[in-house]
């Protein structure tokens, strides 16, 4: 039986259960500013009082010269009133807008001349704005001259700093409370929320209405406009529910954050699980061996009579019926010249895939008619990283760095690749192996009964193991 939790952002089946928890943190989100995360206390002051408060306190700061009065704002403390609201909110909020509630919203500037220093007072721009933190890697400093120079750019503890331009179009992170001095550039903008809790205030940035609202896309370069910021339709909780709901995210973001570690933990564990399991087998201690199968020098000698067993040290526990030999006397090379793709021109649509023996594996698709390669199942290996695929499609190549490998038709050819998977040379990436050293490396070789039973085992233990990687 099947069901969904679209509330949490998972789905629950008869095998696992899968969690988006990107989708659950901007479900939390979305509860939290639409009054649905945390209950509401009739002993609260009510949000239309506390915005009372924000315009007298506002007023105050403008009598003692230290913000200046937009011109569009209006004098009186008359609440506004919307006829069409973004969504409807709890009775105990209002509706306002991101100016009401804020004392300054602006964007920084740029020293001249990139006037900076090798330290002194943080120059934060937008590569050091991230949704959960202020990111010091590569920070700018000014000094103290240009900071005084720059004072209507100073951020202060608890400022939200919003990208409003570029690919971090978007990007949002409070200013911590023990934050001491900083400016910003002109890709960042300074949002000072005036008694309004600055998580919430985060929060409220981080959500989808606000995404769908400043119109932030994927590339998002147009950038926002400040007015499209001052006008925004805030959705304002009493004071208290705020902190509730502040608490309440944290709590909830600090699973999720588990949850995702634990995830990554386990990713971990897979892979390393994948490679001692490919390291059992190679060692004959993953199938049990039969007695009545051909013994393994027997096979290797019809392949070539005058073959003599290699005397590997490294492998001294192989069971009985095994032996070793070099890779070069199973596998035969070609290069790959004569199948690289002409034009980088790939398109998904396309149906010939090119091939890398990297992590990337398939990097595009080419519509090119010749130069394909098609005996198959091969092994494309990189000659200068040694990294290998097992390959049975058709396919062109991405360089000329890449051999292609034969194995030896009396060999399985999956046995020959799950050794070179865990068969790496490390050293000089500018030189070639395959020749001078991979092709010589000493490689297990069991019954030919037995390398079958091996892919068997192999190919049933990784799919389990795949599904539980799915479904993280």
């Amino acid at each position: 039986m099947n069901s969904n939790c679209a509330v949490f952002g998972c789905t629950i089946t008869n095998r696992n259960i899968t969690m988006d928890t990107k989708a659950l943190r901007q479900k939390i989100l979305d509860l939290a500013i639409h009054g649905k995360l945390v209950p509401q206390d009739p002993n609260d002051e009510p949000a239309s009082v506390l915005l009372e408060r924000i315009k007298v306190e506002k007023e105050r700061l403008i009598k003692e010269g230290k913000i200046k009065r937009s011109k569009k704002s209006a004098k009186t403390s008359d609440t506004p009133h919307y006829e069409n609201v973004p969504f409807e909110i709890p009775n105990s909020w209002v509706w306002t807008t991101i100016e009401e509630i804020c004392s300054k919203i602006g964007s920084g500037s740029t020293p001249r001349g990139s006037n900076y220093s090798a330290n002194g007072i943080p120059f934060f721009r937008s590569q050091n704005v991230y949704n959960d933190r202020l990111v010091y890697d590569d920070i700018k400093y000014i000094s103290e001259e240009v900071h005084q120079k720059m004072k209507g750019t100073e951020v202060l503890a608890n400022d939200l700093l919003l990208n409003i331009t570029g690919g971090s179009l978007g990007r949002c992170a409070v200013v911590p409370a023990d934050f001491n001095c900083g400016n910003v550039s002109q890709h960042v903008c300074i949002m000072r929320s005036v008694l309004v809790e600055p998580e919430y205030f985060h929060a409220l940035v981080l959500s989808s209405y606000f995404a769908k609202s400043m119109k932030i896309t994927g590339s998002g370069r147009e950038g926002l406009p400040k007015y499209s910021l001052e006008q925004m339709a805030f959705p304002l909780p009493p004071l208290s529910e705020q902190q509730r709901i502040v608490m309440e995210i944290e709590k909830l973001f600090a699973l999720i954050d588990q949850i995702e570690h634990s995830k990554v933990n386990l990713q971990t564990i897979i892979k390393q699980t994948k490679s001692k399991i490919l390291d059992l087998a190679i060692h004959g201690k993953l199938v049990p061996q039969d007695p009545n199968d051909e013994p393994a020098i027997e096979l290797l000698k019809r392949i070539n009579p005058d073959f003599t067993p290699c005397d590997n040290g490294h492998y001294t526990q192989l069971p009985d019926g095994w032996t070793f030999c070099r890779l070069d006397q199973i596998i035969g090379y070609e290069q790959s010249t004569a199948y690289i793709v002409e034009s980088t021109a790939y398109d998904d649509s396309y149906s010939t895939p090119v091939l890398t023996a990297g992590k990337s594996f398939i990097i595009g698709y080419t519509n090119e008619a010749t130069g394909i390669y098609s005996n198959l199942p091969c092994i494309i290996f990189d000659d200068f990283t040694t990294d290998s695929k097992l390959v049975d499609f058709p396919f062109k190549v991405k360089s000329s760095a890449m051999k292609i490998l034969k194995v030896h038709k009396d060999i399985e050819v999956d046995y020959v690749a799950m050794f070179m998977s865990i068969t790496k040379l490390v050293g000089d990436t500018h030189k070639r192996y395959w020749i001078s050293e991979y092709s010589k490396l000493e490689i297990p070789i069991p019954s030919k009964a037995e390398q079958k039973r091996i892919i068997h085992a192999i190919h049933g233990i990784f799919t389990q193991l795949d599904l539980i990687m799915e479904s993280l």
